[in-house]
């Protein structure tokens, strides 16, 4: 029985039962008409970018598209016969989509390099320079920030362009990226609002607006606020990188990279539809090809970079986040207060307690408070860690024949209180 397994157009893999597996891959460069062409260019960084994705998830799997034959024990179990000369057949077929794999990435790597984006930074602290180091290897990188970071831009090969004005209407950018903290993060965009407004009556056109980034580390707030403030001409693409200069201080393989494509060429995008935005190509307009080009683009900078790519509604970032990052930035700042230090007879967990202390306490205060006030999750976070916390505390007085409360250490019994 034969089946075929297409890979968006790019690569498809025939398989025949007891039969070798047949892999073949061609270029977008045909075509019957320039239009044509053009849009399977601009697809192309895409395409190629989910082919990765989905032949990552073949490989692991290439044993069963090869000859084996299994049957079921008298319990049910499977065992799997498998023929002499196997095992190296399939390291053979493994090196070859191995090696097929490779070549993609590199065609990707080279669609990408063939148009820089030039990129802009808002905000240049410690995020902003964290990011700007890899984006300098894939664009032109321009900053600009409330403090003058002139001398560790230039170090970094990073234009500093210290007015917000000038920044926006004097430097060409692809992609501006909103590195500010989310407590600061609407008056930022409420700056940057007539300033691009400006540039697009200078210009005569909505092709002078840039594609609108953010990468804060809560997403309903932020892109609420991207709709409601920007001009719809404005393409907007929610991000959080889940690292930061300490967790991935010796780069960004492995990563968690979460994204939401917001909005292109004027129209909310459902994230759910992610992958099937293409299939249609004779309905969509040229702009909305280009901006969707211009956002793959810059996604596949992280991707280079090794991230783990998340696609994912903001709504549901921030449902996570409050039981995960937020709580792991809460109990580091509860640990924290008391003061806990090393001791000569650490165990390995606690260790870890003072690792999770560190790398919480050295984010700022800022970045702590807005993933409590602007995620509608962590109010329920941190009531459901003071019911537990109770709970636990009263199983241990239960224990102890103990009726009451746990106040500093002095246990009350209900007699105590009354």
């Amino acid at each position: 029985m034969k089946f075929l397994i297409t890979f968006i157009g790019i690569v498809s893999v025939e398989v025949a039962n007891n039969q070798h597996c047949v892999v073949s891959a061609w270029s977008h460069q045909g075509g019957s008409s320039i239009k044509g062409n053009k849009r399977a260019a601009i697809l192309q960084p895409q395409r190629q970018r989910r082919v990765v994705d989905q032949f990552q998830l073949l490989l692991p799997t290439t044993s069963s598209l090869f000859s084996t034959s299994q049957n079921n024990d008298k319990d049910g179990n499977i065992t799997i016969n498998s023929n002499n000369g196997e095992l190296e057949r399939l390291k053979k077929e493994e090196q070859r989509l191995s090696s097929l794999l490779d070549s993609i990435r590199q065609q990707k790597l080279a669609v990408l390099r063939s148009r820089p984006l030039s990129i802009g930074i808002v905000g240049f602290g410690r995020f902003g320079q964290f990011i700007a180091t890899s984006f300098t290897k894939y664009g032109h990188v321009v900053a600009t920030s409330r403090t003058n970071y002139t001398d560790i831009a230039l170090e970094m090969g990073v234009k500093y362009v210290p007015k917000l004005e000038s920044f926006v209407l004097d430097e060409h950018l692809d992609v501006i990226v909103l590195a500010t903290s989310i407590v600061s993060f609407k008056d930022t965009v409420l700056d940057l609002v007539p300033l691009l407004e400006k540039k697009m009556d200078i210009n005569g056109g909505a092709g002078s607006f840039p594609l609108i980034v953010d990468v804060a580390s809560v997403k309903e707030h932020p892109r609420e606020i991207l709709l409601d403030l920007l001009p719809e001409e404005c393409d907007i693409l929610c991000t959080h990188p889940m690292f930061g200069p300490d967790s991935a201080k010796n780069g960004w393989r492995g990563q968690t990279f979460v994204y939401e494509k917001t909005r292109i060429n004027k129209v909310i995008l459902d994230p759910d539809s992610e992958g099937q935005e293409t299939t249609q190509l004779d309905n969509i307009s040229e702009e909305h090809i280009e901006g969707m080009d211009r956002m793959e683009r810059f996604l596949s900078i992280w991707e280079e970079e090794g991230c783990n790519m998340i696609p994912m509604r903001c709504s549901d970032h921030d449902s996570y986040s409050a039981n995960s990052q937020f709580i792991t930035h809460l109990v580091g700042r509860i640990l924290g207060i008391q003061g806990l230090k090393a001791t000569p007879i650490d165990t390995t967990g606690f260790q870890s307690v003072l690792r999770l202390i560190e790398t919480t306490n050295a984010d700022s205060f800022d970045l702590f408070y807005g993933l409590y006030k602007y995620n509608r999750n962590s109010g329920y976070t941190i009531g459901r860690l003071r019911g537990a916390l109770d709970d636990v505390v009263g199983a241990l007085l239960q224990r102890d024949g103990v009726v009451g409360v746990f106040d500093g250490g002095n246990r009350k019994s209900d007699n105590d209180i009354k």
